[in-house]
């Protein structure tokens, strides 16, 4: 009724917009009220200092200055932290907050103690590393140069894995290094597993009727921010907005007697407008098994048929399944939360060890969870133990120089048996058997600017790929072979067998051939008794392989984290060891340097 009453005497606002506030009102919860607070007063100040804009100077927009400054610090590696970053940003801004953001690697450390309100948002790579791009200034703050920061008000937000050891550990160390140079939270550091768009949707409200209760604006304070590329041109499609593509092509390219199932697929984007650069990936929303949906609801004795809701709406059981919820891999939340409600003597002995409960959920599908022990639950009880569904990012195997409106993906499906079932990964088994040529899949392409070739076409390049690994070097040579560059291209490839696993032999003999790779080097481990492994090569190369560093080259690994990429970076080291007359502590230096510079970047999973 409080709104009522002011409309008579002091309100501008007539009954009828009075009534449809009211009811917008009742319906928000109190994170929401905050933002619609926030959203509606940037208005107010943008129009308001519409007049004061310039007309000859388009690319600047007039911002209420506060108190101080929002400061947004992103460490990302493959994209995800600086998306929420960018987000935050451009919410900021419409609430009138003054606002900047930068990269990690773009940020001295010592500008810390100029500011008084700042947010990081930080991602974790391989086993609890801070990213490429915010490795000196993770250093930085551990450091004696950093300096006391009593002043500074901050907030961090990670984005990870919970299935990794080390869940959100860049963000955890950014937290603690902060907190003990005397920095004050604002609010509560938030851990994001994968499944982040909402729990990250939420933070941001919060961390902003935080930082506004503090920065508090001042009509008489105008300030010009230089319009951002995010503000003058956001890209048409993203992860939550995709663009519907056509699949072309869906091709086995490894032999019939091999063990793997490796596909070459084509994807049209005619008419997309979508870009890339060799380096990144295409992120790709897919569909379940609707047969492995149903399964999985048999499982705890459900037909399917029951209705949940999902965002507000009441669909079946079954069709969330297929399109709302990861139900292929295990995750050790699933694990713990399905132990809990069945009782299951082996999963509560698994959850009561983190490492043991960490590989059985790294290597069991969710169906073979929920057998350990028969158990019935509700629709809403199964669908509580899910993730919700995330698109899969594949490593993209092409160069746009090369093919134009199309983008080309190197995936490995993944299948095995279990007893006498089959089982398939997720995304992999919906491009490789579900999704006929000619139909639509949803897709979006994620910048990867921590896995880039080197701006100068003159220097020396080092691909370690083996196995689906050797995707973004397949769109490393087309992109260096169109630019016509100059610098060489030395390439490790490994996989089981000459025979059926070669992937794109015929494409690397012709640029082999053609002068555009100068040295190819394999290892098909299953082609003799001892088995041989791209790494054992670097090792045999030894001598080389530092001469091209010597001469400035750049080295690429890509494939599997857990096992290639560390076995890889230890041959690397062995290489400085032994070549460079150095000691180990010198070649893991010799090593980090090499990343600081982006002379040495991984794209593992």
């Amino acid at each position: 009724m409080l709104l009522k009453e002011l409309s008579a005497v002091a309100s501008p606002l007539n009954d009828q917009q009075i009534d449809q506030l009211q009811q917008a009102a009742a319906e928000s919860s109190p994170q929401q009220l905050a933002w619609i607070s926030g959203y509606f007063w940037g208005l107010s100040q943008t129009q308001a200092s519409t007049h004061l804009q310039s007309v000859s100077q388009p690319s600047v927009v007039d911002v209420v200055q506060p108190a101080g400054k929002l400061t947004i610090i992103y460490a990302s590696q493959t994209g995800n932290a600086k998306g929420v970053a960018v987000a935050l940003k451009e919410e900021a801004t419409v609430a009138g907050i003054a606002v900047e953001l930068v990269s990690a690697g773009d940020y001295k450390g010592k500008n810390f103690a100029k500011e008084t309100h700042v947010i990081v948002i930080a991602s974790t790579h391989g086993e609890g590393e801070a990213p490429d791009d915010a490795i000196d200034l993770h250093e930085f703050l551990q450091s004696k140069k950093a300096p006391k920061l009593p002043n500074l008000q901050y907030a961090v937000i990670g984005l990870g894995d919970s299935s990794y050891e080390f869940f959100c550990q860049t963000a955890k160390d950014f937290d603690s290094y902060l907190s003990k140079l005397g920095a004050q939270p604002m609010l509560d550091r938030l851990d994001c597993d994968v499944d982040y768009d909402a729990p990250a949707a939420e933070w941001r409200v919060k961390a902003l009727a935080k930082a506004k209760e503090t920065l508090s604006a001042s009509d008489a304070d105008v300030v010009q921010l230089p319009v951002t590329q995010s503000q003058q041109a956001v890209s048409q499609y993203s992860k939550q907005n995709p663009y519907e593509a056509t699949l072309l092509t869906s091709q086995k390219i490894t032999g019939r007697n091999s063990g793997k199932d490796v596909r070459h697929i084509e994807i049209d984007l005619e008419g997309s407008g979508l870009t890339y650069q060799a380096g990144d990936a295409l992120g790709v929303w897919y569909e379940n098994n609707p047969e492995l949906a149903l399964a999985i609801a048999a499982k705890v004795g459900l037909t399917g048929e029951e209705l949940v809701e999902v965002d507000g709406e009441s669909i079946q059981l079954v069709t969330a399944l297929v399109s709302q919820y990861e139900i292929t891999s295990a995750n050790p939340q699933l694990v713990t939360k399905f132990a809990a409600l069945s009782e299951s003597k082996k999963l509560e002995k698994l959850v009561a060890d983190k490492n043991k409960l960490r590989e059985y959920s790294g290597n069991t599908q969710i169906i073979d969870v929920l057998a350990e022990k028969k158990t019935q639950l509700s629709a809403d009880q199964l669908t509580n133990l899910f993730r919700r569904l995330t698109p899969r990012l594949y490593s993209i195997s092409s160069s746009q120089e090369e093919v134009g409106e199309e983008v080309h993906l190197t995936v490995g499906v993944v299948e095995f048996e279990k007893g006498e079932e089959s089982r398939q990964g997720g995304a992999s088994s919906f491009l490789s058997h579900r999704l006929e040529e000619g139909a639509a899949v949803k897709v979006f392409v994620e910048e990867n600017n921590n896995f880039k070739l080197p701006a100068d076409d003159n220097t020396p390049v080092i691909m370690i790929g083996p196995g689906t690994g050797i995707a973004p070097f397949r769109a490393f040579v087309q992109e260096r072979d169109n630019r016509e560059a100059e610098g060489k291209n030395w390439l490790f490839f490994g996989d089981r067998t000459f025979t059926d696993d070669f992937l794109y032999q015929v494409e690397w003999q012709k640029y082999l051939k053609s002068g555009v790779v100068q040295q190819l080097d394999v290892a098909f481990s299953r082609d003799q008794a001892e088995k041989i492994y791209v790494q054992h090569r670097v090792l045999e190369h030894a001598e080389q392989v530092w001469q091209w560093l010597q001469d400035g080259a750049h080295v690429y690994v890509c494939g599997d984290m857990n096992h290639m990429a560390k076995d890889v970076h230890d041959a690397l080291l062995t290489v400085i060891e032994q070549q460079g007359k150095q000691s180990r502590e010198q070649a893991e230096q010799y090593l980090n340097e090499l990343r600081k510079s982006k002379r040495y970047q991984k794209d593992v999973y």
